[in-house]
């Protein structure tokens, strides 16, 4: 009977930590759903393409079968199947974790109390205390947690520019080592041009043996700079397949125009650009992560109240009490002063690093920028004037030399200066496209044109 009247006296105080626990749980389940109903509408964007991995395999493997690859489809390699890329993805799923974490209210305490061990004059004490959170701790909480959130949507952002510059600088590498291997076999094809004509005129008398000599070292030194160019590409080859995360390279050759040049932006419009640069966006949000943090330390210096609930049996009196009370703590020494000083200095710093930043970006863009401009003057000048004047200089002394008008070190002096001029200026395309990546990088857009020259492209051949 004791027994009984005892759980009868604490059925009150279960009915309302029951119906405490239901609304805190109906509230939490209701934010729970709304959050992750706007999250993933969010967040679907920016992580669909780093976690399409089901069938990121396959694509690779079909698509890099193929006899040539494109630009564009470098860059779908990249997206789809980059080991960074799906780091930072996954990385976004751990920030959730967080975000519904700090969503979550502090669990009430069911606690028991005995007085006295002897039967006759035993009191016992069954209580429910249920802290409640004061000055907004919940919501500085949650704040701090999705603008953490966001970083990690930012972070991502940003890799993806920084893949798409390296994806574009690494295409441009390739296609350029493919033109200067291009350019070492037709240096071979010639020189064997000219061992044939040196050993017919020693054959006939009109030259000394020293010629022919002359003839075959200088083609077995092209040969071997043929050797050194056709290991770069492989190596150019093996670094653009690696970031699509293929340690073989399954393409054959790269489908492009090393001729096809990036426009040069303004540096008006590049100033624009890079306010909106994924590197800035990220370092001020940042700032507003460290302003939900001073929040959050901000609210911890206001004390949670804890209400208790509860039934007290007297075996002397013979009935039930109900218990109720009331606890704060006195913030007389310990008000969070500590971690409230850190966390508005942390924010004073993130501001600092903002200016920062701002500065170095500035600079490096613009020294991207002055390299591009320098390439493409460079180019200008190869194209009209250099290149033309060494290729008629060459093929000059190639004709003399076969009529017996020029000696052979003639020859070979021209031939040096046409294919140096011709690796200079291939070499000229690649810093350019390398330099248009850069800004991409550092802006977070496209520069470089998938095939859209701003100039007619000029061949190797037409020079």
């Amino acid at each position: 009977m004791r027994r009984l009247a005892v759980f009868k006296a604490v059925t009150p105080a279960l009915a309302v930590l029951c119906g405490l626990q239901s609304s805190v749980g109906t509230a939490v389940a209701q934010d729970t759903a709304s959050h992750r109903q706007a999250s993933r509408s969010a967040l679907e964007p920016a992580v669909s393409a780093p976690l399409s991995t089901g069938f990121a395999g396959q694509a690779t493997e079909s698509t890099e079968s193929a006899t040539a690859l494109t630009l564009r489809a470098a860059i779908g390699l990249a997206l789809s199947s980059n080991a960074d890329l799906m780091i930072a993805a996954r990385e976004i799923e751990v920030i959730e974790g967080q975000v519904l974490q700090a969503q979550t209210r502090p669990n009430p305490e069911l606690a028991y109390l005995l007085e006295d061990t002897q039967r006759a004059t035993r009191t016992t004490t069954w209580q429910v205390n249920l802290p409640i959170e004061m000055g907004g701790k919940r919501s500085a909480r949650i704040e701090a947690a999705q603008r953490r959130r966001d970083i990690v949507v930012a972070e991502l952002a940003t890799r993806q520019a920084e893949l798409r510059a390296s994806v574009t600088a690494a295409f441009f590498d390739v296609l350029s080592a493919q033109e200067r291997v291009a350019l070492a076999q037709d240096s071979v094809a010639l020189a064997r041009r000219a061992t044939d004509a040196a050993s017919k005129r020693v054959l006939a008398g009109k030259v000394s043996p020293v010629e022919e000599t002359k003839a075959r070292v200088a083609e077995a030194g092209v040969r071997v700079q043929l050797a050194q160019v056709q290991s770069e590409l492989r190596n150019a080859r093996q670094r653009l397949a690696s970031l699509w995360a293929d340690a073989t390279p399954r393409f054959t050759r790269i489908d492009g125009q090393v001729d096809t040049l990036p426009a040069v932006p303004s540096v008006q419009e590049i100033e624009q650009r890079l306010a909106d640069s994924p590197n800035l966006k990220r370092a001020r949000m940042e700032i507003q992560r460290h302003k939900a943090l001073v929040e959050v330390e901000r609210a911890k210096q206001v004390p949670n109240v804890t209400v208790s609930v509860g039934t007290k049996r007297a075996e002397e009196l013979g009935r039930n009490q109900i218990v109720l009370g009331v606890s704060v703590p006195l913030p007389f020494f310990d008000r969070n002063q500590g971690n409230l000083v850190e966390a508005m200095k942390r924010e004073d710093k993130s501001r600092d690093e903002l200016l920062a930043l701002q500065v170095r970006l500035n600079t490096e863009v613009l020294q991207a920028w002055e390299r591009l401009s320098a390439g493409r003057s460079e180019i200008d000048v190869l194209r009209q004037e250099v290149l033309p004047g060494a290729k008629s200089a060459y093929d000059a002394a190639t004709i003399g030399f076969e009529f017996g008008k020029f000696n052979f070190l003639e020859v070979l002096d021209a031939q040096r200066t046409y294919f140096q001029a011709k690796s200079h200026y291939l070499k000229t395309l690649a810093e350019i496209h390398r330099a248009a990546a850069d800004i991409d990088r550092l802006l977070g857009d496209q520069l470089t044109p998938m095939g859209h020259p701003d100039t007619p492209p000029i061949t190797l051949q037409e020079q």
